[in-house]
Order: C-alpha cells, then sequence, then structure tokens
C-alpha cells in the first residue's frame, strides 16, 4: 500500500481534514510534537494578524488507539478558531440575501486563483476559489507531514529547514549540524542562523509593509540519515528528487525549486559538478563532496538530500494592484483579503513537511511491511546488503 493522504476544508470554513492510508502499525505518535510542528507554521517575522487569532492544533480523530498507530487510515483535523465570524458567509446550507452579506468577490486578485478557477468552474462568486487555494491548506500538509517525520525519525533520518534569503538579503553559509541549525534557526524571528541577518531582514521586511508591498525569499531543507537507494532510475515517476521537485512546487506561491547546487550547475564544468566516489571501511561508499544534493540517477545516494525552494512575494496586497469586475468588466483594484508582508520563514516550514512526506513515502515503498517491526527487520536486512556489497 503507497502512503498518500486527501485534504478537504476552506481557509475560513469550520476546518481542515486529512486522511492518510498507507502508515504502518505500532507507529507511536508524539502530539505535543505534532502541535509542535503547526505552531511554527504560524511564526515569522512579517505575519499578519491572523496568526493571533488561529493557535492551530491537530486532532487524530481515527487509525491512533492508546498513541499507536493501528494500521488504519489515520484522521486529522484542524479546526478554525475564527469559524465563529464565518458561520453564515461560509455555511454548507443556502442563504438568503445580497452580495455584500454573502461577501462575493467578483474582482479577481493578480497572481491568485481567483479569475483561472472562476472561468474553469464557471463560479461567479471567486470566493469559491480563494477558500480553497489558501495557504490555510498547508496547516493539513504540515500535519500530514509531521505524522511522516516521526515515522522518519524512527529510522534515524533527521529534517531542519532554514531561510536562506529575503527579497535583497542573503544569509551567508555555515557549517552547522544539522542539530545545532534546527537548535538556532528555532530561535531566529526568520529561521537563519546568523543574527546579523536576522536583524537585516526585519527591518526589510518592515520597510516592505510600510510600503502596503510584500516580499519572497529562498529556502532550504537539509534531510540525513537517508539511505542509499530510495527511488528508482527504472521509470520517470520513480526518481525521487523529480517528486519531491512536484511536491516542492505545489506548495502555494512556489515558483522554483533546485537540489543541491541546482541552477549554478549550469555555469559550472563537469569537474566542479559531479561529487567524486569515495570508499573506507567506516563509511563504505561515500561521496567526496554533496553538490548534487544527495540524488544521482533519481536515487538517493547516501549524502544529505538538499532541497531549495523559492517563494514569490504574496499576491494579496495592501495597495492593490488592477484588475478587472467579473460583473461589468470595468477595471477596478482588487478587493484585499487579510494577508502578510512576509511569509518566506513560515514556507521555510512548509518545505520541511512536504519533502518529509516524499521520503516517508519512498521509504515505504522501499521497505514496505504492515508494522513497525516488520519493516524495522526489511531495513536491517538491506543495510547489511549494502555492507556486504
Amino acid at each position: 500500500m503507497s502512503l498518500r493522504y486527501l485534504s478537504a476544508g476552506e481557509t475560513h470554513g469550520p476546518q481542515l481534514t486529512a486522511i492518510i492510508e498507507g502508515l504502518p502499525s505500532n507507529l507511536e505518535l508524539d502530539f505535543e510534537a505534532l502541535n509542535f510542528e503547526l505552531a511554527r507554521r504560524q511564526k515569522g517575522y512579517g505575519r499578519g494578524r491572523r496568526m493571533q487569532i488561529e493557535k492551530d492544533t491537530v486532532s487524530i480523530v481515527g487509525g491512533v488507539r492508546h498513541g499507536y498507530t493501528t494500521g488504519a487510515p489515520v484522521a486529522l483535523v484542524v479546526e478554525n478558531n475564527d469559524w465563529k465570524h464565518w458561520q453564515k458567509i461560509m455555511n454548507i446550507e443556502p442563504i438568503e440575501g445580497s452580495d455584500e452579506e454573502k461577501r462575493r468577490v467578483h474582482r479577481p486578485r493578480p497572481g491568485h486563483a481567483d479569475l483561472n478557477g472562476g472561468l474553469k468552474y464557471n463560479l461567479k462568486d471567486l470566493r469559491n476559489v480563494l477558500e480553497r487555494s489558501s495557504a490555510r491548506e498547508t496547516a493539513i500538509r504540515v500535519a500530514c507531514g509531521a505524522v511522516a517525520k516521526q515515522f522518519l525519525e524512527h529510522f534515524g533520518i533527521r529534517i531542519a529547514g532554514q531561510v536562506t534569503r529575503i527579497g535583497e538579503i542573503e544569509a551567508p553559509p555555515h557549517n552547522l549540524s544539522i542539530d545545532e541549525m534546527r537548535r538556532v534557526t528555532e530561535e531566529s524571528s526568520v529561521r537563519v542562523v546568523d543574527a546579523e541577518t536576522e536583524k537585516k531582514m526585519e527591518a526589510y521586511i518592515d520597510q516592505i509593509k510600510a510600503d502596503g508591498d510584500s516580499i519572497g525569499g529562498i529556502v532550504e531543507c537539509i534531510v540525513e540519515g537517508v539511505p542509499i537507494g530510495l527511488g528508482s532510475h527504472v521509470q520517470y515517476d520513480r526518481k525521487l528528487d523529480g517528486r519531491i521537485a512536484q511536491a516542492v512546487m505545489s506548495i502555494n506561491a512556489f515558483k522554483g525549486v533546485e537540489i543541491g547546487i541546482g541552477f549554478e550547475a549550469g555555469t559550472l564544468p563537469g569537474s566542479k559538478v559531479h561529487d567524486e566516489i569515495l570508499h573506507n571501511d567506516e563509511l563504505g561508499y561515500h561521496r567526496g563532496s554533496n553538490r548534487l544534493g544527495g540524488f544521482e540517477g533519481g536515487m538517493t545516494n547516501g549524502m544529505p538530500i538538499v532541497v531549495r525552494g523559492v517563494m514569490k512575494p504574496i499576491p494579496t496586497l495592501y495597495k492593490p494592484l488592477q484588475s478587472i469586475d467579473i460583473d461589468t468588466k470595468e477595471p477596478f483594484t482588487a478587493q484585499v483579503e487579510r494577508s502578510d508582508a512576509c511569509a518566506v520563514p513560515a514556507a521555510s516550514v512548509v518545505l520541511e513537511h512536504v519533502v518529509s512526506w516524499e521520503i516517508a513515502k519512498a521509504f515505504l515503498e522501499k521497505f514496505g511491511g504492515d508494522s513497525i517491526e516488520e519493516i524495522e527487520r526489511n531495513v536491517k536486512g538491506y543495510l547489511s546488503q549494502l555492507e556486504n556489497y
């Protein structure tokens, strides 16, 4: 059974829901850790008022008993604490009233799904589009990814994320261990390890906000402890780096992804791109560098996985861009919904969790098993095979 999930729910609806299928039995879940990951998504300098309204927590309403998964589908719920203000507007029952009472949206915002979705689904109230296309949906994606992260940590796979750029401000490189990086970025308002860069980024975001604008940036995820051989070269849709790239590009507002040195590889000769193969008794087969970000031929090579994604500026602006009223076809300034000046630190957290999900999925495809104990035996046998190769 392949690991998968489906989510449902709207940004101002009563809750977000997901059902995870394919988790093995006997995986112990740390509920505080799940909610800690959701809280991380809501942090970050530049976030708007909504983060003060919603304190996201996840409830598990199926598939877990006495702290352990049972092998049945796991059902997750993230409630919307602001639902009381939207019960009439978002009610599933028909309501009578004016467009104003229904909060009908008929002026699409540039950069959003509003107009495309309205045209595609023949919806004259664009709220039906924006409610589902909102980045609020990433809350339930983080919840699912947090479950996957705990599964991976059971097998010694550790994941951390950081911000490498916000607008014009770039964070300097560092050599911190993954555990130290986790600790330092968690204490940073913008998820960087350098205190001076943090101050510069905060001032930069303040200026962007004062101008009524928004700003994007680049985030990075690093994964250590991944065994050689996740993914496969034999078919396009089994290449794990390709599947990670798709997952990253599916995050709201992400417009680019790279693995390892990424686009820089197009500017360098091969001798400065490829990682030499080495061997010793302690490490076995390994690489002398990690420019390819832990992948060769669509498969993990045992080096840390390094993934970066670029997030565009949030398109909802407090100095709205011009748009067209779909009722009158006349030019208008786009309607404004609550928004953030910068959500790049939060995007770093989302990146961690979509990458966690794809690695967990590939891990289960490789090692199979209906229980944690069966998977442990399979992993042990495979690692023994690698040692004897």
